[in-house]
């Protein structure tokens, strides 16, 4: 692997959007007792439902660990286009940990290695000791042999920020103007430096994500790219929903402002579940957290929306909330159908994944296509 000291703007290389072909999508295997209920075996039907469903469209790279490598192997023995990767980590944010992927227009693909502070670090990070987690996308390259871009001095998640891979970057104020993150930069710095490294030329500052985010309202919650130009937003009618002036908030942004080719934006809303989704007592008592970790409560609202679906080659795979919000989960099918009409919409039971704090998108990066002739 080639550490690179330049920026990917510096060598013409940009963030495509993930509605492009992929060549492949990182995930992790669950095991934090922390996030995963149970020792993880509430959540992995769903796990290994997502793996299955990437593996039959693309490369599944599936990061474990010493002690998940030989139940991985053995559950997924009969799947192919899956290469397993043993890397010491933390937790499965794949979308967080793991490499955010630049490519030129020859089609040579690169890794970017932000740094990792647990989504805050000593300010309002979730655990105390993220060290593993942000060596991840460094050892994930030398693995595989594809030349990265170091740009540890900056704190970014890939959750944070969504592209059209045509200019114009999305995220939210709420994330990357917190406290601890970097907060020696200013809104301007943070921008040029998103810019040099994802090579967008406009970045949408929406203010708000979704309501009770523990991510400090990570974009991929709100609002994601169906195409340039085209976005989905995470909405409710109901103004006595908290997050009705949050997701209000995004839209006047997004009807005002125009993407880096000039575009006014579609926005396409997408609701919430009609009946919040909370930690309930059997979600409890199936947590194990460590010192200095975040822990869960007893009718804490979580932060569910469909809005965090992940595009495979030609499929959506749509988080399903099940029980009271069967209808809001047949009604996200029925949208993202109507607005993605090419793809296959692949419900998936994700109850067990918003407990843990994120959903299919915050599992799963994206490896963009890249020409063969480039090799790695």
């Amino acid at each position: 692997m080639k550490r690179l000291i330049t920026t990917p703007k510096d060598d013409d290389f940009f963030m495509p959007g993930e509605f492009e072909p992929h060549d492949g999508t990182i995930m992790i295997f669950p095991e934090r007792p922390g996030s995963w209920q149970y020792g993880g075996e509430k959540a992995l039907p769903a796990f290994l439902q997502i793996f299955q469903a990437i593996a039959a469209e693309e490369m599944l790279y599936l990061i474990v660990s010493e002690r998940t490598k030989t139940k991985a192997e053995a559950l997924l023995s009969g799947v192919r286009h899956i290469q397993f990767l043993e890397i010491p980590q933390d937790d499965a944010w794949a979308r967080d940990t793991a490499p955010t992927f630049v490519r030129n227009a020859a089609g040579e693909v690169r890794g970017i290695n932000w740094r990792f502070n647990a989504w805050g670090g000593s300010v309002d990070g979730l655990y105390a000791d993220w060290q593993a987690d942000n060596a991840l996308a460094g050892k994930f390259c030398e693995m595989t042999g594809i030349s990265c871009y170091d740009a540890q001095h900056f704190v970014l998640e890939g959750g944070s920020i969504h592209a059209d891979g045509a200019g114009t970057l999305l995220t939210t104020e709420r994330c990357l103007c917190s406290a601890g993150r970097n907060p020696h930069l200013s809104k301007a710095q943070i921008t040029e430096t998103l810019c040099a490294y994802t090579g967008a030329e406009k970045v949408i500052w929406l203010p708000r994500g979704i309501y009770n985010d523990e991510t400090n309202e990570h974009v991929d919650n709100v609002c994601a790219f169906l195409s340039p130009g085209e976005v989905v937003l995470a909405w409710t009618d109901d103004k006595n929903d908290p997050q009705y002036p949050l997701s209000e908030a995004c839209l006047e942004t997004l009807t005002r402002e125009t993407d880096a080719r000039g575009r006014q934006f579609t926005v396409r809303k997408l609701p919430v579940p009609a009946h919040p989704v909370c930690i309930t007592p059997e979600d409890l008592g199936g947590f194990v957290f460590a010192e200095g970790e975040d822990v869960r409560e007893v009718g804490e609202r979580l932060a569910a929306s469909y809005v965090n679906f992940y595009f495979t080659r030609h499929s959506v795979l749509l988080p399903q909330f099940g029980g009271v919000n069967a209808e809001s989960d047949a009604l996200a099918v029925q949208l993202m159908q109507t607005w993605c009409p090419q793809r296959q919409i692949i419900p998936v039971p994700a109850a067990a994944l918003i407990v843990g704090g994120g959903n299919i998108h915050c599992l799963t990066q994206q490896i963009p296509e890249r020409s063969r002739s480039c090799g790695k």
